[in-house]
């Protein structure tokens, strides 16, 4: 033992000791170590070092191998720094190796945590338990490990519980879970962690009944849970959406003695958010001591995912602290419930609050702006953050592009963005084919889904919804009916209500009434709005009156108080000649207080969207508006005279 260093043997331990300082639990006496201990900054460590150059501490290996810990592994450290100290250590023992490559894992330098630990074993270093997890550990993130596992077998640490674990948390990550599974019966010896490890990577894998068979047996052995357990079980249960098992496992949790730490207070929190329980997710919200930005963006999404928008923005008010996920959460919550102009307000407040939107944003204020048609606010998006590199542009990005083009009325935009995703997945195919249909372009919908084919990618119910869609605009009756009906027999498709409308809406445009009426009356489920209303539809347009009296009815049920439905019906009537039927139903309006609907234009200005009504004097700009519309139609006027006169 070094004349400058004086340490006891005695162990202790300490429930506060800092993630870096990961001495092997002996009691330090020597003052400067001491000070190195308490470090908590880069500042305080080069004074230390400092010192220690000074007495010469710094030579021993024990000292250099605290300075180097704290650099490598403290949140406050310098990484760099700690690469530095390394190539001076000349006496490089198995713990300055350990540190380093633990080191790189921390900071997400895989491929070198792993060359370190070749290197170690080209060495000749002493390995030990430890030098093999970490060894695992930067191998999670890169195409190795089964060399680190040969390594372990070849000087007999398969049977180090240590080591074991590490393998099958190793396999577990990398969702390799028969291999973790024959190494998990293997093991003579289990252990707490083992336990965890296995059903840790049968619940990342989604082999969630796995994970509950084998938790429910660790239980049988008498294997006493803990926490990070609890957090992997209470996953299964999130995944597999069972409330009932759920409530079980937080029964369990209650009634034994586990540490109630925030994480595994958020998993409870999260199980009940995924199962839609939000007054039981509230209540352990409510409860929780320590909250961080996870609690409370669970619970924003709980929230905003089951409609409850009010609460999820009181919620997300009210934090504390906001990260990207928080504002997706909001944004999200509002585009997936149709409220397209909150979603992107939110996210010019997020982009002044200095965060940067990440893939997931993006597609979420794409999303609103297809809904409400902001396609230059869209094509600024695509300028600013793909082209100019400042988000790579994924497939689902690309995907919400093609939809963004087309619902706002750029097919060709569409259908140049498609062309850009090299690897297209089937919602790039169906967005595409959707796109076409809605365009009216059939035979570029129909042609797309035979390259699709052609692609080996299996069609889904979207697909068809667009093929028959197509079908319905460019009025393909027989191949309308071919596609629908190779649904079952040849797609293992049952058609659903959305196919019986497209067909409908196809056989009434092209004038087959009766058939669209026959096929509507066959269908396995109840008819939809959607159905009743292309029958609606083209009874208006082929002058039936009595069919489209039938529509109506079964819609004004369905839907009493859409205005539209007695439009229709009445303008159905009026083409007729009918006009005690057009009395009778304006009489209906009346009388159960239905009133047209008004128009409404909307503009987007500034990337601002402005909605106008019939009349509309509630827009804070309105008198210049009219002022302008007048002086146009006072030019329009001269120029007819102007032209009239010529």
């Amino acid at each position: 033992m070094s004349r400058c260093v004086v340490l006891s043997v005695r162990r202790f331990s300490t429930g506060s000791a800092r993630v870096w300082n990961s001495s092997t639990g002996l009691m330090i006496t020597n003052p400067i170590l001491l000070k190195m201990e308490s470090c908590s900054s880069m500042a305080q460590l080069k004074q230390i070092q400092a010192q220690m150059t000074v007495t010469g501490l710094i030579r021993d290996a024990f000292p250099a191998s605290r300075v180097l810990s704290f650099c490598a592994l403290s949140d406050a450290g310098d990484f760099g720094y700690a690469l530095a100290l390394f190539d001076r250590v000349n006496d490089r023992n198995v713990y300055v190796w350990n540190t380093m490559v633990r080191g790189c894992c921390r900071v997400g330098f895989w491929s070198a945590g792993l060359g370190l630990f070749r290197e170690m074993v080209r060495g000749g270093v002493e390995l030990d338990q430890r030098s093999f997890v970490f060894g695992l550990k930067a191998c999670e993130r890169v195409l190795a490990g089964n060399s680190v596992h040969c390594r372990v077998v070849k000087v007999g640490f398969d049977r180090n519980l240590l080591v074991m674990n590490g393998l099958i948390h190793f396999y577990g990550e990398k969702g390799e879970t028969f291999d973790a599974r024959k190494l998990f019966d293997e093991s003579p010896v289990r252990d707490v962690v083992c336990w965890t490890s296995m059903i840790d990577g049968y619940a990342k894998k989604g082999c969630l009944e796995e994970a509950l068979d084998l938790f429910e047996r660790m239980l049988g052995e008498d294997v006493e849970p803990n926490e990070v357990t609890m957090i992997s079980v209470l996953t299964a249960c999130s995944k597999k959406r069972d409330l009932v098992l759920g409530k079980s496992i937080h029964r369990y949790v209650v009634k034994s003695s586990f540490r109630r730490n925030v994480n595994l207070s958020n998993a409870l929190l999260d199980m009940y958010v995924k199962c839609d329980c939000l007054d039981a997710a509230r209540e352990v919200f409510d409860r929780m001591g320590v909250k961080d930005t996870f609690s409370w963006t669970s619970l924003v999404n709980g929230y905003a995912k089951c409609g409850q928008l009010e609460s999820a923005r009181r919620m997300f008010d009210m934090m504390p602290e906001r990260n990207v996920v928080s504002w997706n959460a909001m944004i999200a919550g509002y585009s997936q419930n149709n409220l397209p102009s909150q979603a992107i307000d939110l996210f010019h407040d997020m982009v002044e609050a200095g965060l940067d939107p990440v893939e997931g944003t993006l597609v979420c204020v794409l999303s609103a702006c297809a809904q409400s048609g902001c396609l230059d606010f869209g094509r600024w998006m695509h300028q600013f953050y793909v082209e100019e590199r400042r988000v790579p542009l994924s497939v689902p990005l690309a995907n919400a592009f093609v939809d963004m083009y087309s619902n706002c009325g750029d097919i060709d935009a569409a259908a140049a963005m498609f062309d850009e995703i090299p690897c297209k997945d089937l919602v790039s195919w169906n967005s595409m084919i959707v796109g076409y249909a809605s365009h009216g372009y059939a035979e570029e919908a129909l042609r797309c889904f035979d390259q699709m084919m052609s692609a080996g990618i299996k069609p889904d119910d979207i697909t068809f919804v667009g093929v028959l869609s197509a079908c319905s605009h460019g009025g393909l009756v027989t191949q309308g009916w071919t596609h629908f009906r190779n649904l079952e027999p040849v797609w293992g498709l049952r058609p659903k209500v959305e196919h019986y409308a497209c067909m409908i809406d196809l056989l009434g445009r092209t004038g087959r009434l009766k058939e669209a009426y026959g096929l509507m009356i066959r269908m396995p489920m109840e008819p939809d709005i959607a159905s009743w209303g292309a029958l609606l539809n083209a009874s208006r347009m082929h002058g039936n009156v009595e069919l489209g009296k039938l529509a109506a009815e079964k819609l004004m049920v369905l839907d009493p108080n859409d205005s539209g439905i007695y439009s229709l019906l009445a303008n159905l009537c009026a083409k007729r000649k009918r006009w005690d039927d057009v009395k009778m139903v304006r009489s209906m309006m009346r009388e159960r207080g239905i009133k047209k609907t008004p128009g409404c234009s909307s503009i987007a200005v500034d990337s601002v969207v402005h909605e106008f009504l019939a009349a509309d004097e509630s827009h804070p700009q309105s008198s210049a508006i009219y002022e302008a519309l007048n002086q146009m139609r006072l030019q329009a006027k001269i120029q007819v005279m102007v032209d009239i006169s010529a």
